[in-house]
């Protein structure tokens, strides 16, 4: 099969006839493929096919152009998508390995956290609570929330699940929770199950205490505040209910907002986009206006390969996510400008029919059909805890599975990595206008079309556009062609991108035209089209990982691993006294770039020392690795 890639690997320095005899042979073998096609498929002898280098005018600016997409950091994003995770533990999600720090390379935005897989997380009700009125958080908890805030990550938290000291059915409640991390996932109905939610008004006052302290002890660090993870399935015991749900809703959105005006209350996110569940919640709850965000969740076609546009038609038969939103904005007392998060969105390798290159194709989909809506998307998941009841199928990163393997890239991360990059910080552009000289509905193959305009915070445009149908394991896909006309989008100098894999090429205007492009490859992932002025933003270095501190003498050793080149690494310490878990970082050295070790003999005594570092270039700073703690 004669693919895009194939054909833009030319070496572009070959004389034209060399060019000319290879596009000959090229159309030759492709048209086993295109007969019986439309006109659509006009594999002429263009730039655009052959990646030759575009002829430029003495007066035309002159860009460099990158091979492949420029990373964007967290940090240098505003607005973009989210991730959820578990928090770090040993052994199965160890700080110290790489893992953590990806996120913040790969530029997501947002974290959703509060779960581990099915069960509760140190953020849970009865991990926060353990005696009956004593609240607190381990430091490694505050450790973890501060490595999101300073690498510039916004963070939503699930406020979840029973205690079993107040919601247990039993008629001999325990005077202590004794949680256990990844002991327990739904359904469970066992007497002392965390999955019964507080019902009585006594046990939704104990939950809303856990709310009320919660808000207070992070105001100013989390402002996102999420009621329950999927309340109407089996997460809410026996089985969800959407009036128990609305009576809880309302004290807690009141709780989040008494202990913390400008923190915001989320609609948890439902398994399904069930209208009659959410209006019923609403009726009973008579709280719309206290809501901020209303979130849902989407893996159309659960547990089987059905590519992510169905969720708007016929994924969940009558209901979709489309009608579901139109549900909520026009309930009465609703805010006007509501926003919607999809916080739980993945497409499963394991699945049936589907492998990891139709999830690399699929997740980035997904990101941008939300995003053309205004929808938030948070991806499921960072990387998976092997611990729980759903192995290493889900996570963008492998887990921990004891093979060389552990905790490295799927191909969905490096393709969310250029979603983050390019379409963050972007907005609907309602004003572009993007034609196809040949409707591809008409294809044999019966993919439709989409395509969608989106402008930056700069003004800069950027279209997406696929045929969206259902993909094949094995990245098969057959070389499709197209025409396409680009309007009001100011693009002068346009270049094609590969979403998936990130390969930028170099485009020409049909001759005669400033805004029509010829021959351009149709895929089932996304491709871009912007200006080679685009890729603007400074490329800032890879995070440092692997933080260890040790003693050994009398001063700490610590060893980090690095994974590009950069200028150097900056140390810093934090110093806790006791009576705070939370401390002023310094910065201690400025190290070569080869460091990757440094003893400090001048720590302190008698405290609990915190160690972090980051890499530097000349366009600035990296995001700080894990921290490393240690009692000196």
């Amino acid at each position: 099969m004669v693919g895009f890639a194939q054909i833009s690997s030319f070496d572009s320095r070959l004389p034209l006839l060399n060019i000319l005899n290879k596009t000959h042979l090229v159309l030759r073998r492709a048209s086993t493929y295109l007969s019986g096609l439309p006109r659509v498929l006009c594999l002429c002898l263009v730039p655009v096919i052959l990646a030759i280098p575009c002829a430029v005018s003495a007066n035309d600016e002159k860009h460099t152009l990158p091979s492949h997409v420029p990373p964007k950091r967290s940090s240098q994003i505003h607005d973009g998508f989210g991730i959820n995770s578990n928090l770090p533990r040993d052994p199965y999600l160890p700080w110290n390995r790489r893992w953590w720090t990806r996120l913040f390379d790969a530029g997501f935005k947002w974290i959703r956290i509060g779960q581990y897989e099915n069960s509760s997380d140190y953020t849970s009700w009865d991990w926060v609570e353990q005696r009956r009125g004593v609240f607190a958080v381990p430091q490694q908890v505050e450790d973890y929330v501060d490595s999101l805030v300073d690498n510039g990550v916004l963070i939503q938290v699930q406020l979840m699940y029973g205690n079993p000291m107040y919601t247990s059915p039993s008629g001999k409640v325990p005077d202590v929770s004794v949680p256990a991390l990844s002991s327990f996932h739904n359904p469970d109905r066992s007497l002392y199950s965390v999955f019964w939610p507080p019902k009585t008004p006594e046990q939704i006052a104990a939950f809303n205490r856990y709310v009320q302290w919660m808000v207070q002890h992070f105001r100013g660090r989390i402002s996102y505040w999420a009621l329950w993870n999927e309340q109407d399935i089996d997460y809410w015991n026996p089985f969800g209910n959407p009036e128990e749900y609305g009576r809880l809703l309302k004290p807690f959105a009141q709780a989040v907002h008494d202990a913390d005006r400008q923190a915001q209350v989320i609609y948890g996110g439902q398994a399904d986009p069930d209208r009659g569940f959410t209006r019923r919640a609403l009726d009973t709850c008579q709280c719309a206006s206290g809501i901020d965000v209303y979130a849902y969740h989407t893996y159309p076609g659960y547990g089987q390969n059905l590519n992510p546009e169905t969720m708007d038609s016929g994924a969940y038969q009558l209901e979709s996510p489309r009608a579901l939103r139109e549900l909520v904005k026009d309930y009465a007392g609703i805010r006007a400008d509501i926003p919607f998060f999809d916080d739980e969105f993945n497409s499963i390798p394991s699945w049936q029919g589907s492998d990891e290159s139709v999830q690399a194709k699929y997740v980035p989909r997904g990101v941008i059909y939300n995003l053309a809506v205004g929808v938030k998307t948070f991806t499921w998941i960072l990387a998976a805890a092997p611990d729980g009841n759903e192995y290493d199928d889900f996570g963008i990163l492998r887990g921990l599975t004891y093979h060389e393997t552990d905790f490295t890239p799927r191909p969905v991360f490096s393709a969310l990595q250029n979603t983050n990059a390019l379409f963050s910080d972007t907005k609907f552009d309602p004003s572009t206008r993007i034609t196809n000289a040949d409707p591809p509905e008409h294809f044999r193959y019966g993919y439709p079309f989409l395509a969608y305009g989106f402008r930056s915070h700069s003004g800069k445009a950027i279209v997406a556009y696929w045929l969206a149908g259902h993909s094949f394991p094995g990245n098969v896909f057959p070389p499709l062609y197209s025409e396409l006309t680009l309007k009001n989008t100011g693009i002068e100098h346009p270049v094609l991108i590969d979403v998936v894999s990130g390969v930028i090429r170099p485009l020409a205007w049909k001759k005669g035209t400033t805004d029509t492009l010829e021959a351009l490859p149709m895929r089932d992932s996304v491709m871009a089209i912007a200006d080679e002025s685009y890729f603007d933003w400074p490329v800032l270095p890879e995070t440092p990982s692997s933080l260890n501190v040790v003693s050994t003498g009398g001063a700490l050793k610590l060893t980090w691993a690095a994974h590009e080149e950069s200028k150097g690494v900056i140390i810093e310490r934090q110093v806790l006294d006791g009576h705070s878990n939370r401390g002023t970082w310094q910065r201690l050295t400025r190290l070569p770039a080869t460091t990757t070790e440094y003893l400090d003999s001048s720590a302190p005594k008698g405290k609990s020392i915190g160690y972090r570092v980051r890499a530097f270039n000349d366009a600035g700073e990296s995001a700080y690795s894990n921290i490393g703690r240690i009692f000196w």
